[in-house]
């Protein structure tokens, strides 16, 4: 089953899904998200970038990089019901993309939310982070 994208776009929404959901973190990026417990079964899926990767140029470029990752990735891999923030990095804007896709599905299959995949209890504690 292949879902559509919608994005999250007002502040509030980035940071309930910072303060209440879980976090996976891999070079070339950082996945947040936060099962949002209603009945629209719709993917949202949120970007941005810090000053720490560079000046607005870098940023832009890492964040259309990431939204790429996404468009191609979560669709058909990533669970519906989900608000998704992906967080760039410093490597997000020269990693090559074939790695940046393997982030990506490998932070879903580490937070238990990549389809036709179980949920790895050998993750290490470090890397996934829930909040309460």
């Amino acid at each position: 089953m292949v879902m559509v994208l919608s994005h999250l776009k007002r502040r509030p929404e980035f940071l309930r899904v910072a303060n209440k959901g879980q976090k996976a973190v891999a070079p070339g990026l950082v996945l947040q998200a936060l099962d949002r417990d209603d009945e629209n079964a719709d993917i949202r899926v949120g970007f941005t970038t810090t000053r720490r990767i560079g000046n607005a140029v870098a940023r832009n470029r890492a964040r259309r990089r990431l939204r790429a990752v996404a468009k191609e990735i979560m669709p058909s891999n990533a669970t519906p019901g989900h608000d998704y923030v992906l967080i760039g990095r410093a490597a997000t804007k020269s990693r090559p993309y074939d790695a940046l896709t393997r982030d990506l599905a490998g932070t879903l299959k580490r937070l238990g939310l990549l389809i036709g995949s179980e949920k790895s209890n050998s993750a290490s504690k470090d890397k996934i982070q829930k909040k309460s």
